[in-house]
């Protein structure tokens, strides 16, 4: 099914019944992808009494309790509220959710004992282009990325400049492959976080960071709209679906 879509002043066709989802599930077990030193999620049936919430332990329904958190165990969209003292729910500062969006593939360089992404890296691969979504795939991409325990392993991050030339460019959304945007273990500085949403300053409340996504080797980079679908937690993240429609008139 093709629809047209104006944005904000050009005609853009996509198809709607191929739809591309770069999002990693969250799955009960030691088996899901995992960050920041908790526990795996959990996906069982309420217990109550002799009550258990399983049809295979006869009960009318399958009935289960989920726990999981939506920083470490899956693709997540997060908004300035994960850094701030204020509350801020991405369910009420991400209120859009299509935009067109930029796939680009880095290979992180060394920098010392760590793998970074650079502003010149960015900006050679975007060239002239200024999306207002930009997703990130980072090289080696493996299926690995789908359940690796990247607690205490360093994974590349973005460095503070990088995320200071996205903001720069009008990039509002930003998606990555990694659990972070920033280093591990950093000391709280968050840099490239509050790089990102101009923390300092006039702070981007309508700008988001997803992470954990999970983009395959046949999708080729270019130009795409993403429908960001986002469960709708009063959290500062939530899990989320980002969605990539390809554009057929380009």
């Amino acid at each position: 099914m093709k629809t047209t879509i104006q944005y904000p002043h050009e005609i853009y066709i996509i198809d709607l019944s191929k739809p591309i989802d770069i999002s990693i599930p969250i799955k009960g077990g030691k088996e899901n992808v995992n960050a920041w030193y908790v526990a795996p999620p959990k996906i069982e049936p309420v217990v109550d009494g002799e009550f258990t919430g399983s049809i295979e332990k006869g009960a009318s329904t399958n009935f289960n309790n989920i726990y999981f958190n939506p920083h470490a165990h899956g693709t997540h969209t997060e908004c300035v509220g994960h850094i701030t003292k204020e509350f801020h729910s991405v369910n009420k500062t991400l209120n859009h959710f299509f935009f067109l969006a930029e796939l680009i593939t880095i290979k992180p360089e060394k920098l010392e004992e760590d793998a970074v992404i650079t502003k010149e890296q960015v900006e050679k691969a975007l060239g002239s282009i200024h999306p207002e979504a930009l997703i990130i795939r980072t090289l080696p991409n493996t299926e690995e990325k789908h359940t690796k325990q990247y607690s205490h392993s360093n994974p590349p991050y973005l460095l503070e400049e990088t995320a200071v030339y996205l903001r720069e460019t009008g990039v509002k959304h930003l998606l990555v492959d990694l659990p972070s945007v920033d280093k591990e273990k950093d000391e709280g500085k968050l840099l490239a976080h509050k790089a990102f949403w101009n923390f300092n300053k006039e702070v981007r409340l309508d700008a988001t960071i997803t992470e954990f996504i999970f983009v395959p080797d046949e999708i080729k980079d270019g130009s795409f709209f993403v429908n960001m679908q986002v469960a709708p937690f009063e959290n500062d993240a939530s899990p989320s679906r980002p969605v990539l429609f390809k554009i057929l008139n380009q």
